[in-house]
């Protein structure tokens, strides 16, 4: 599966875990597949680890933080990104490994962001993570848009004349 992925095109794969997985990262990147690294909270992994807990917030949890960022940058990732950590600790990661870090809701000091676009645009409104600033509300417009297409269906104006065949 991963090298078909590698063959229709990705230009990378994203790997979860630090110290566990460096193996499989120095094997990959030995056969050429350029891999992500990803460590702190791990979503594809929330069931095995525990759920939505924010990484590093103990001097324990820093450390193995730390560990498998360094663990992961020497097997070979061309970056590593750090989700759901204490700033100060994802800081400390960037400063250390030498690769670009690449934060969600790691505070400010990674070397670049990442921010879902379904929580960017607002797409639902139930929950809101802290990490995430939202810069529109598209689910208000998803809405109306909705809501407007079932009156025009109800009324029979939809599909009018002009997107209809003939």
């Amino acid at each position: 599966m991963l090298f078909r992925s590698i063959q229709a095109g990705a230009e990378a794969v994203k790997i979860e875990g630090g110290e566990a997985v460096a193996p499989q990262v120095r094997a990959l990147v030995g056969a050429g597949v350029p891999v992500l690294g990803h460590i702190g909270l791990l979503p594809q992994s929330i069931l095995e680890t525990g759920g939505y807990r924010i990484q590093g917030r103990t001097a324990q949890s820093a450390d193995a933080l730390l560990r498998d960022a360094n663990a992961v940058s020497d097997a070979g990732v061309f970056a590593v990104v750090v989700e759901g950590t204490v700033a100060e600790v994802a800081g400390r990661i960037t400063r250390v490994v030498p690769v670009p870090t690449i934060g969600i809701g790691a505070g400010p000091e990674c070397d670049g962001q990442i921010l879902v676009s379904n929580d960017m645009l607002g797409s639902f409104t139930w929950f809101t993570p802290k990490h995430v600033k939202r810069y529109a509300n598209l689910a208000e417009e998803m809405r109306r848009a909705f809501a407007a297409y079932k009156r025009d269906v109800e009324a029979g104006e939809f599909p009018g004349k002009d997107q209809t065949f003939s």
